[in-house]
């Protein structure tokens, strides 16, 4: 009879769990699924740099930009001043190049004056006086090179100050808000439109650090449910601060891979298996499991349980420095 027993209770703790040997403590993890919703990974505030009347807006509210300005303020008055600069510097230059021409042919009188000095055939005061001609020529093509160079910064301003009046968006954007009308008088800083980058949707989160590190678990790149089909996910950027308050962490998650249309406010949604407090503790190796419940270690001591839940064929209990993870167990029925 007495071997009868051990063959049943072998089996018995077969049944329930496996092995004796498979018989261990285990981390306690809990299924949770974590959710956030995308957004444009940047959103950029349009505004005007300079005073005037908006006389047309090339995009609206869910248009892609293009490589045309967005809108186009009147640009009458600074166009005049551009063409008064450039006439001012075409002066500049027709009196530099008359300058040098008048230093060239000075020059020559000087060095024929010089000549005929050398044979006594000029006098030294006519001599001097070509040379101080000369010289004066040579300082007025300096001046009007320094005055050529300064109407070419103004000119310069000016042209960079017209291109001002058309004010641009990022290529490949998309526009959120539109907040100014053709036909309205705006003034520099105060906000036109609304655009963000809805090509690359990342997904904000702030989790503990088990629910990050159960994310960090899934690998590089991962699977999501993204509004009901499957979305390629990875970590985009993590949040080094550290919220006391809530005792959280914020990333964002980057959408890789997504066969829909990119919008903002998408719900993404997956499944992750997060470290829980306690430890899991194998039904099969459980005595008297609802009244007193024990477990008994590999090296026949007795420990028992504050079980706070199960799992599947695991019970989970409180912590106990006696029942470390790794511990082996001996099935339950044995004497």
């Amino acid at each position: 009879m007495r071997y009868v027993a051990l063959a049943l209770a072998a089996f018995l703790a077969f049944a329930a769990g496996g092995r004796a040997q498979d018989l261990v403590v285990r981390e306690a993890y809990q299924d949770a699924t974590l959710s956030g919703y995308t957004r444009a990974d940047t959103t950029i505030t349009l505004s005007a740099e300079v005073s005037g009347r908006v006389v047309a807006a090339n995009y609206d509210m869910g248009d892609r930009v293009g490589e045309g300005p967005f809108y186009e303020i009147d640009d009458t008055f600074i166009t005049f001043q551009v063409r008064a600069a450039k006439a001012a510097l075409e002066a500049t230059e027709a009196a530099l190049n008359r300058a040098k021409s008048m230093e060239a042919y000075l020059h020559k009188e000087y060095l024929r004056i010089e000549k005929l000095h050398e044979g006594d055939r000029a006098s030294e005061v006519k001599r001097d006086a070509a040379k101080q001609e000369w010289e004066q020529a040579r300082l007025q093509i300096q001046a009007l090179s320094a005055e050529k160079k300064a109407r070419e910064v103004d000119l310069a301003r000016l042209v960079e100050q017209r291109a001002r009046y058309d004010v641009y968006a990022p290529i490949g954007y998309t526009v959120v808000h539109r907040l100014v009308e053709p036909g309205e008088v705006v003034n520099p800083q105060v906000p036109l439109a609304r655009v963000g980058d809805f090509n690359t949707l990342v997904v904000p989160m702030c989790l503990t650090s088990q629910e990050l590190a159960a994310v960090r678990a899934l690998g590089e790149t991962f699977e999501a449910n993204l509004e009901g089909q499957t979305a390629t996910v990875s970590i985009y950027r993590v949040n080094p601060e550290f919220n006391e308050t809530t005792r959280k962490r914020c990333l964002e998650l980057l959408i890789q891979d997504y066969p829909g249309e990119r919008l903002g406010g998408l719900k993404l949604s997956f499944a992750v298996s997060v470290k829980a407090e306690g430890v899991l503790v194998p039904k099969a190796a459980v005595q008297s499991r609802y009244e007193n419940p024990r477990v008994q270690t590999a090296d026949g001591k007795t420990v028992n349980l504050l079980v706070l839940g199960e799992s599947g064929d695991y019970l989970l209990a409180a912590e106990d420095p006696r029942l470390p993870v790794g511990a082996k167990l001996a099935p339950a029925g044995n004497p």
